[in-house]
């Protein structure tokens, strides 16, 4: 695959290890294991047995008529919504929980920003019976509150991150600091497809059973096993590595990117990296991010939580730099619109994430017979307080 991780964790020049020594014999062991442990038959036959009878996949591939009709093209929905806890987050905390329990580690902790890693981190701690310890920005707390009582009903215990901006970026930063302070006994559960090698590969592998299911359920509704377009939204970018996996050397398909642009691009209040960011480090990975001159991380803005980061993973930042994936800036504004358009034309509340991919639809000029499969990655129930904000204006 050209788009694969090499030996050395880069995808072309994004990527790659760049860690406090304290945390390289954790990283080391990680990168020796991973592809090993999650080749054997007893991990396969775990992680799909939970898949399907815990988180309940395949999920549907959803073909939306009155989507469709109002922008003139065949969209299908993959709903990824409809997993147990409501996001695309739990195919990687259930594969991310069965190296831990497989390299002997007792104590999880996690970095959450709209909470639904967090959710799904405290869901397989419980199952397992493992200490759980999730890192959240103040500010994400406060916005995200059902997110958290799911995260306290579950048994975890919920750290809020007070410096900086308090959101995803400072959660990371306090969940790295203790992953320094506890080398031996704890495996952090990265949400996304950033941080060191081997993570924005081995969450894209246990996410990537997305476009697996898309490859089999497109073959069975309309006779052929790809799509002419796949969008997805892009914070640190799961759902969008999961989606386009299987697409990935395969040109016939193109892949779409929508990033949070805030207030706009041009406000100083967006998280709109690909458009705004510079080549650097974040979080132990070169890769694209929002930064000074001299290298100061720029605060994020977005009104979906999370996707409220100052970078994207280093295979998103090869995509786009390689020219294989386009990316579009969606205001705060447009998502909420398309929030509601989608919940009162599909009866499918989306989560505010999600609702970023929904607003390409009204930014590219789709013909009537393409086939546009949009990855819906949340549900919308931990962003009602948010909606309730604008409900005068749509009624």
């Amino acid at each position: 695959m050209q788009y694969a991780v090499d030996e050395k964790g880069f995808y072309g020049e994004f990527g790659g290890a760049f860690i406090p020594e304290m945390l390289y014999p954790n990283v080391e062991e990680l990168r020796k294991s991973y592809l090993e442990i999650s080749a054997t038959p007893s991990f396969k036959k775990e992680f799909d047995d939970l898949l399907k009878h815990y988180v309940g996949r395949p999920t549907p591939l959803y073909f939306a008529k009155k989507l469709s009709e109002k922008y003139g093209t065949q969209v299908y929905l993959k709903r990824e919504d409809l997993n147990h806890t409501g996001a695309h987050k739990v195919n990687n905390t259930i594969g991310q929980i069965l190296m831990a329990e497989r390299m002997g580690k007792k104590r999880i902790i996690a970095e959450t920003g709209a909470g639904q890693h967090g959710v799904a981190t405290a869901t397989v701690c419980a199952l397992k019976g493992l200490e759980c310890i999730v890192y959240m920005g103040a500010v994400d707390i406060e916005r995200q509150a059902p997110n958290v009582a799911r995260m306290k009903m579950l048994g975890a215990e919920v750290r809020p991150a007070l410096s900086g901006s308090k959101t995803l970026k400072d959660a990371t930063n306090e969940a790295i600091r203790d992953w320094i302070s506890n080398p031996e006994d704890t495996f952090y559960i990265i949400g996304s497809v950033v941080g060191p090698h081997p993570y924005p590969d081995m969450v894209a592998r246990f996410q990537s059973v997305i476009s697996e299911e898309i490859k089999k359920q497109l073959q069975e509704q309309i006779g052929r096993d790809y799509p002419d377009y796949i969008l997805a939204c892009v914070g640190g970018g799961s759902n969008a590595a999961g989606a386009f996996y299987h697409y990935l050397d395969d040109t016939r398909v193109q892949l779409f990117m929508a990033e949070a642009a805030g207030h706009g691009i041009d406000t100083n209040m967006s998280a709109a990296t690909s458009v705004l960011g510079t080549e650097g480090i974040i979080h132990g990975s070169r890769t694209l991010l929002m930064q000074t001159k001299d290298g100061q991380i720029i605060e994020p803005h977005s009104i979906s939580a999370g996707l409220d980061y100052p970078g994207i993973g280093p295979l998103h930042a090869h995509l786009i730099k390689s020219g294989r994936a386009r990316s579009f800036p969606i205001t705060d504004k447009e998502s909420v619109d398309a929030s509601f358009m989608l919940s009162r034309l599909e009866g499918i509340i989306p989560a505010l994430e999600s609702a970023h991919a929904l607003t390409i639809l009204e930014k590219y000029d789709f013909k009537a017979d393409d086939i546009v499969v949009l990855n819906l990655s949340g549900r919308g129930d931990k962003d009602l307080g948010t909606f309730m904000k604008y409900m005068d204006e749509y009624e």
